[in-house]
């Protein structure tokens, strides 16, 4: 397999534009004594722009020979370069430290490694990622859009969101088949939900969205809900809830 079939099997787009860069910098704004978590670093142009201030960088890499790039490029001990599948990988670190969550993430897992975070949600201070743009407007979506799904309700119910700005194939080295926008993912100071709920919320969320040709009382209907004491109509869709909508469903099962 040549070098480019490689990084493409791998979801290796590298930022080279210098102004997209400092545009990224500028939006995470690293302060002194912050603790980044970078996944899929690659060569280090965007860790590069994380470190110094007695700040500390974790970067992790599924491609060994970034970590080894990495490790030459940067032989500052207090930093570390991790080889490993943040999939797969425990990230019990995050239970420790607040860590700023930064990375341009393969898109084809994307979606997969977010949901993931959230259970290390207590560890979070903020987390900023490149993520395909259709994939950016379904996170940070609501139910005035016509985005909003399943994704959006899960992150919605623990996580202000936002995009801040879109990126152009030209800005990579590789250029994707498809735009992407960069992203804010900023913990709610008051939750909607308990984090040791969370599984139970999705699982709910999936329900609601499992036929969308449904009204949201047949999607739920073995759980005999009183949509009226709710105030929500039971033959609305799933995407016309809002996540209040979706919050109140809960509490009346979550008991």
């Amino acid at each position: 397999m040549n070098e480019r079939k490689h990084r493409r099997k791998l979801g290796q787009n590298y930022l080279i534009d210098p102004v997209i860069l400092f545009e990224i910098e500028r939006a995470i704004s690293p302060q002194k004594n912050n603790l980044f978590f970078e996944i899929g670093p690659g060569t280090g142009a965007l860790t590069y722009h994380l470190m110094g201030h007695n700040r500390k960088v974790i970067a992790m890499d599924l491609d060994q020979k970034n970590i080894t790039t990495l490790s030459e490029k940067f032989p500052i001990t207090e930093h570390e370069f991790i080889h490993g599948d943040v999939l797969k990988e425990p990230l019990d670190f995050l239970h420790k430290t607040k860590h700023r969550v930064v990375g341009n993430l393969p898109y084809n897992i994307s979606t997969q490694i977010i949901l993931k975070l959230i259970y290390y949600l207590n560890g979070i201070e903020d987390m900023h990622f490149l993520v395909q743009k259709e994939v950016a407007h379904r996170i940070c979506a609501s139910n005035q859009s016509g985005d909003w799904g399943r994704l959006g309700v899960k992150i919605a119910a623990l996580f202000e969101t936002a995009i801040l700005f879109d990126v152009p194939p030209e800005s990579f080295d590789i250029k994707p088949k498809v735009q992407s926008s960069f992203i804010r993912l900023i913990p709610r100071v008051n939750p909607m939900i308990a984090l040791n709920k969370f599984s139970g919320f999705s699982n709910l969320v999936d329900q609601s969205f499992a036929n969308k040709r449904k009204g949201i009382k047949n999607n739920l209907k073995k759980l005999e809900i009183n949509f009226a004491k709710l105030n929500i109509n039971p033959l609305a869709r799933a995407e016309e809830l809002s996540i209040e909508d979706f919050i109140s469903v809960f509490q009346t099962i979550d008991i």
